[in-house]
């Protein structure tokens, strides 16, 4: 059951934090210093972590709740990566910085809006197993 719609929502969430980490851009002050990297250990573990929990969420189609609550767990990941954005961007002295270059923290909002459209998805499939379970 892999063609269901809440798996092509995670392949899609998946695919933007993959982008994400292919596509961050190194943003650094005038001074030259680095402000974020997406060779952060943090930042690099938080992507790592968000795909995984998408792609393994994606086979494990036949086991509904335990697809539900990787859902959340990769929902707080990318919120946790958002704050880690956020904070190294208000730590800027300058704005326009992170205003060019930091189009990459929507990303992650852009992954937690399909994350909930799947959890969605997954609870109608469970009430629907639920319903069919009723009438037996």
């Amino acid at each position: 059951m892999i063609q269901r719609i809440q798996t092509v929502y995670l392949v899609v969430s998946a695919l933007i934090i993959a982008a994400l980490y292919l596509w961050f851009p190194l943003v650094q002050d005038d001074a030259g210093t680095t402000i974020i990297s997406r060779d952060e250990p943090l930042v690099l573990s938080l992507l790592g972590v968000s795909v995984l929990l998408a792609v393994i969420s994606i086979f494990n189609f036949k086991k509904r709740k335990l697809q539900f609550v990787l859902n959340r767990l990769n929902i707080i990941s990318n919120f946790v990566l958002l704050g880690v954005f956020v904070y190294r961007s208000l730590t800027l002295s300058g704005e326009t910085l992170i205003s060019e270059k930091g189009i990459g923290v929507l990303f992650p909002i852009i992954s937690i809006v399909f994350l909930v459209l799947a959890n969605k998805a997954i609870k109608r499939d469970e009430d629907l197993v639920k319903s069919v379970d009723r009438l037996r």
